[in-house]
Parts: C-alpha cells; sequence; structure tokens
C-alpha cells in the first residue's frame, strides 16, 4: 500500500512568500485541465459562485491532478454533510465561504477532521480520499493533510478577523473584497482606498495570529501590494473573465472597417476592457 501524500500546498503557507492562484469559475474540466498547465501554484474551482455541483467538482480534480497546481475547491456554504462529500472525492484544501464568527470557524474544523478532533464520518475505503484504499495511513493522516481557508467577507467578519484566525485548525483566512466592499456601503469598488485600508488591517492581524492570509486580487497594482504586505495566497484572476475579454477583443478588433471605424453594417464596438 501506498502513504498519503503531504499537502504541500499547506505547508508552504506557513512560510513567507506568496502561492498565485487562479480562480476557475466555468465549471469545466477540459478548462481546467488547461489552466492547469499554465504554471500556477493553485486553482480554486469554485462552487459557490461557479455552477459547479460534486460530479463537475471531481471530474476538475481529475483533470488538474497530474499537474503540479495545487486544487482548492470553495463550497457554497460551510455544511457538514457536504464538507464531508467535497473531502471524499479528493479534495484536500477547502474554502469555506462567508464565515462570520470563531465559533462557526471552530464548526468547521470539526467537519474537515475525524473523530475525536472532529465529526466527518468514516467512510474513505470507499472514496476517491484514499484512492479506494490504496492509501494504508489514510484514516491515521487526514486530519493532519486537509487544510482549510475560511473566508471573511464582510466588515462584521472582519471585526472578528483576529478571533477566526486563532481558531485552531483554520490555515488560513481569505479576505473576499467585493462582499466587503458592498457591506461598507461601496459595492462595485473592491479597491476604494477604505476597503484596502480595512484589507490591509485584516491582513497584519491574520499573520499576527500565525495564520496565513489570501485574497482575490484580479488588479496587478492590488495584487503586488499584498503579496508585499504579507498576502501568502492571492488569486490574480479568473478564466472567465479572462476568456470573455479575450474574446471580446478579438471581435472588436477584426469588426472594425477602415480607419478604425465600425465595419459597414456593424455597431462601434468597445476593443478594451
Amino acid at each position: 500500500m501506498s502513504r498519503l501524500p503531504s499537502n504541500e500546498f499547506k505547508r508552504a503557507l506557513r512560510e513567507p512568500g506568496a502561492q498565485i492562484g487562479l480562480w476557475l469559475a466555468l465549471a469545466d474540466p477540459y478548462a481546467a485541465e488547461l489552466c492547469a498547465s499554465a504554471g500556477f501554484d493553485w486553482l480554486l474551482v469554485d462552487g459557490e459562485h461557479g455552477p459547479n455541483d460534486l460530479r463537475s467538482m471531481l471530474a476538475s480534480l481529475q483533470a488538474i491532478a497530474p499537474h503540479p497546481s495545487h486544487p482548492v475547491v470553495r463550497v457554497p456554504q460551510g455544511d457538514t454533510v457536504l464538507i464531508k462529500q467535497v473531502l471524499e472525492i479528493g479534495a484536500t484544501t477547502l474554502l469555506v465561504p462567508m464565515v462570520e464568527t470563531a465559533a462557526q470557524a471552530a464548526e468547521l474544523v470539526r467537519a474537515m477532521r475525524y473523530p475525536p478532533q472532529g465529526v466527518r464520518g468514516v467512510g474513505s475505503g470507499l472514496a476517491r480520499s484514499s484512492r479506494w484504499g490504496l492509501y494504508g495511513d489514510y484514516l491515521q493522516r487526514a486530519n493532519d493533510e486537509v487544510c482549510l481557508l475560511v473566508q471573511v467577507e464582510s466588515a462584521t467578519a472582519l471585526a472578528q478577523v483576529a478571533r477566526i484566525a486563532a481558531v485552531d485548525g483554520v490555515d488560513g483566512v481569505f479576505i473576499g473584497p467585493s462582499d466587503l466592499s458592498a457591506s461598507m456601503g461601496l459595492i462595485g469598488q473592491p479597491g476604494h482606498p477604505e476597503v484596502r485600508a480595512a484589507i490591509e488591517t485584516a491582513i497584519a492581524a491574520i499573520l499576527a495570529a500565525g495564520k496565513a492570509p489570501g485574497i482575490l486580487a484580479v488588479e496587478p497594482v492590488l495584487a503586488q501590494r499584498y503579496i508585499e504586505i504579507g498576502c501568502r495566497y492571492v488569486a490574480v484572476g479568473t478564466e472567465a473573465v479572462m476568456l470573455a475579454q479575450a474574446a471580446r477583443a478579438l471581435a472588436a478588433r477584426f469588426k472594425r472597417g477602415p480607419g478604425g471605424g465600425p465595419a459597414p453594417g456593424g455597431a462601434p464596438t468597445r476593443s478594451g476592457y
């Protein structure tokens, strides 16, 4: 029998320096495989805002598996049964959205672990998580290899971020700038100075608790700033937006007429986003 592989992403979060990631929202394993070949440290399989279900998450995990990129699965909510199922299909790192309190974070830690440290049901012999029993030490080592990232994305959660980060078993705290800006009355403005100041304060608090701060920042200047002040895992783009922007730009380029105007019979189009 084989040994359960170490979660190297979890270990990397404990060291200075940023793991660079990409958001996968298309819920398509072929797209996931393509992105896995690009060289990102981690890829986020999104089950909250992407149209993923358990089977499409499984297909994406299988597509990413031959590549060095580490898959992180964002579940739609912190449900104990769903967490068990996502762990059983072979995910080792989960991101749970909308965590507001330390008590909620502690319950998520228990959902991720077998007894006596947690409440995860024991059924890995039937599942991809243990490679159907191939990993002979799975039950003994699984609790140490799972990685829990909790997402704080409201002003209420940020007020509790130090307590949330201090929960034993929470490996990282991920800040959601879009929902945070909305909760601050600045919807659609994740780069607003007040939002940025709140994020930077939260990053410092997470680091002070000895945990790994993370964030999604698609603006290169913001991404670089958050890396510089200590974020350990930073998603710098989303494949859905990248595809949409490239497709629109390409269409606009060839729909222009002579001299840069619209093609005959066509309406003016924008080429830059």
